[in-house]
């Protein structure tokens, strides 16, 4: 990791520089309220072993009862919908296994939909600007 001419902190590899980050929210089945106690605690274990499998950093974690809040990191090899898939399947196959009252209750831990959005310290008209502002060098 580095900063970049304008404070940014970027990671990097062999053949990029990058700054990767995003906001992941998805609910369970029916927005039902069952992340609570110690299905919670699992659930935040499983998201962080699944989240270092994948090279993924956890910023922030958020388990509400009824939903799922990540801030999330992660190289540009990983799709931001793949992430959502891996962070999602895992973590129901495990609890599903382990707790029997999610077994009974739901046919599928998660609903099909997630929220992914983008974190950017350069808004897109800023962007737009300094594209067009290369032409001239």
């Amino acid at each position: 990791m580095y900063t970049n001419g304008v404070g940014l902190i970027v990671a990097h590899n062999a053949g990029a520089a990058f700054s990767l980050k995003y906001h992941l929210v998805w609910c369970p089945k029916y927005r039902r309220a069952v992340l609570t106690g110690s299905v919670a605690e699992r659930l935040k274990a499983l998201l962080s072993e699944k989240a270092a499998h994948v090279n993924a950093i956890l910023h922030v974690m958020q388990i509400m009862p009824d939903h799922v809040h990540l801030f999330v990191e992660t190289p540009p090899t990983c799709a931001p919908a793949s992430l959502a898939g891996l962070l999602k399947g895992y973590p129901s196959r495990a609890l599903r296994c382990e707790v029997r009252h999610l077994r009974d209750r739901l046919p599928a831990l998660w609903s099909r939909s997630s929220d992914i959005g983008t974190i950017g310290h350069v808004s897109e008209p800023t962007v737009r600007r300094y594209i067009a502002a290369q032409r001239g060098r």
